[in-house]
């Protein structure tokens, strides 16, 4: 780590890494500077002139974002000469902007719509020039409205470095400077695998997830509809900052009372199909194992963008997935078959909805033939937990305030290893609990599984299931899980034993904690806070292990039969085929 060096912010001295930037020295200063292309997660370029400021003894005015510090230097972030720059920076971007808040995505969370009343703009003196550009709604997931774009380049810049789909792309130069797909085609035609990552780092309306609130309400208006929803295991972490709650506040109960406030009939719980996952996930792994029906490693399949990005990219390793459903789908499919038989429902009569992190969860719904295996579609509809969280407020529910109430059953029980799933490694941690009873017959001694847990964008581990190495990796962030594949397919062309047995991979950085569809202005810090906000919840849990959900051994018993029966591969199982990049 490089050694601290001493700067000065407006003449007060801060110890700062000789690599940090100025607009890092600053905010260790509890200065804030202005900034709108900025972000932490990318890396600065610079390209809204919005953070500009002074080096002490020079006459320069420089970019604080992408500016290094030097030992000893005074930098000042505020005068009446840096206001005015950046004030007529603002006013320039104004000029080329809509003037349509009331009727954006973003109204009141856009990143401009708050620099602009912070500096008190109320008239731009530039002539106005708003390019009205076509908007882009060919995806189910998210809208591009290039007529909004403030060329920060966060988009472009998360879909290149983070995720390494390359999606998107400025096109053209000057005045006709848009951000769009390569070639000028639609998203949908494009590599875009529609995890969302563009619409979260998004400052203003210019890519945002699709909303179809409007749709679970007309649910729910409707007489002949049994409305069920489930929430996935993030959720509970991350919607409570939409409240001014803390970020990693869990606010579970909460939100099965919220959704029973809006008019749902039944409330049940994402995890339960997590616990579902992990044995036929599980059972999959051991038989691949100890049987040889399938090759290895095993891949997890619980991303949708990481299945559209592997069928895209990596179609050669389609034998290597698991054939397991996402939770999400597994719980749509259990929804309108056993549970229907409960209630004497037939599955058209229920309305499917689940609440999720994830824009990709849009598109997944409908991925395949496979997503209809109740008889029709298993999912109806998918709203993000952004989504939820703005009907919460516009149907009036004082959501801090409520009590807080327990899901329905038969499917709404969990595990401690069911709601780790919401964190990168999660899967992984939680199919090894299992996997371990399945193998050994024993339960594992220490059921937090360190050497799958941490952030770095790769880990790689073992564990002993008793005297059997079981060689295991995760990633997360797309732009991570090459380096692993490559290593997979080199030693698979090779004929030499694969270098790990289980694989995990989450499309986005932290997991689905930090998924496109999670509250606004998501970063490390925040992400350490909801991931440790789950491991709190495994921790509580009276059950830590999936395989011991009673729920889980009752519907096997009653309706399964056994993970990986003929039933089970119907309701909770699915293929995959190779899909282009582009889609002419």
């Amino acid at each position: 780590m490089p050694a601290n060096i001493e700067v000065k912010i407006n003449g007060n001295a801060v110890q700062v890494g000789r690599d940090s930037t100025i607009l890092e020295a600053a905010r260790l200063a509890n200065i804030n500077i202005p900034t709108l292309c900025a972000h932490p997660d990318l890396t600065p370029w610079a390209a809204c002139g919005l953070c500009v400021v002074k080096v002490e003894g020079s006459p320069k005015q420089v970019r604080a974002c992408a500016t290094t510090v030097v030992a000893g230097q005074n930098y000042i972030t505020h005068d009446p000469e840096l206001q005015e720059t950046r004030r007529t920076v603002l006013e320039l971007i104004l000029s080329n902007h809509p003037s349509e808040c009331l009727k954006c995505a973003r109204n009141t969370t856009c990143e401009l719509q708050q620099l602009a009343a912070d500096f008190g703009i109320r008239e731009v003196p530039f002539t106005y020039n708003v390019k009205r550009l076509p908007v882009d709604d060919s995806t189910p997931s998210i809208i591009l409205d290039p007529s909004k774009c403030v060329s920060c380049g966060r988009c472009a810049l998360v879909c290149q470095q983070l995720q390494g789909v390359w999606a998107l792309e400025f096109l053209n130069r000057g005045d006709d400077t848009r951000i769009a797909p390569a070639g000028g085609v639609l998203l949908n035609e494009s590599p875009c695998i529609k995890c969302g990552q563009c619409s979260a780092h998004c400052p203003v309306g210019a890519i945002y997830e699709k909303d179809e609130t409007a749709k679970l309400l007309a649910a729910i208006r409707d007489e002949n509809l049994h409305v069920v929803v489930q929430i996935a295991p993030s959720v509970r972490a991350a919607l409570g900052e939409m409240f001014d709650l803390p970020a990693g506040t869990l606010v579970t109960r909460k939100i099965y009372a919220a959704l029973r406030k809006l008019g749902c009939d039944t409330v049940f719980d994402t995890n339960f199909s997590a616990d579902l996952t992990i044995m036929e996930e599980g059972s999959e792994l051991v038989a691949r194992l100890s049987k040889g029906t399938g090759v290895l490693p095993q891949i997890t399949s619980c991303c949708p963008a990481w299945t559209d990005y592997m069928e895209k990219y990596y179609s050669d390793m389609i034998p290597h997935f698991s054939t397991a459903k996402s939770p999400m789908m597994m719980q749509g499919a259990i929804t309108k078959t056993y549970y229907a038989e409960q209630i004497n429902k037939k599955a058209e009569e229920i309305y499917s909805v689940a609440i999720m992190p994830c824009t990709a969860k849009k598109y997944e719904i409908t991925r395949s033939d496979d997503m209809c295996a109740s008889g029709c579609q298993d999912v109806d509809l998918v709203l993000t937990t952004r989504e939820l969280g703005r009907l919460i407020k516009s149907m009036g529910i004082d959501f801090v305030s409520l009590d807080e109430e327990s899901a329905d059953s038969p499917i709404g029980k969990y595990s401690g290893a069911a709601t780790i799933f919401g964190n990168t490694g999660g899967v992984m941690e939680a199919a090894v609990r299992t996997a371990y009873k399945l193998v050994t017959g024993e339960e594992l001694a220490n059921v937090q599984v360190d050497a799958v847990r941490g952030m770095d964008g790769v880990r790689t581990g073992s564990v002993d299931f008793k005297g059997t190495e079981i060689k295991v990796a995760v990633a997360h962030g797309m732009v991570n899980v090459g380096s692993i594949m490559d290593e997979v397919r080199a030693a698979r062309d090779k004929g030499e034993e694969p270098p790990y047995h289980f694989i995990e991979v989450m499309a986005c950085r932290g997991g689905c904690i930090a998924g496109g569809g999670q509250p606004y202005n998501t970063d490390d810090a925040v992400r350490a806070k909801r991931i440790a906000a789950i491991y709190t919840d495994d921790e509580i849990s009276e059950v830590r292990c999936s395989h011991q959900n009673p729920e889980i051994i009752e519907i096997y018993e009653k309706f399964l039969e056994k993970p990986l029966s003929d039933r089970a591969h119907k309701l909770l199982h699915t293929k995959y085929q190779p899909r282009p990049l582009y889609v002419k």
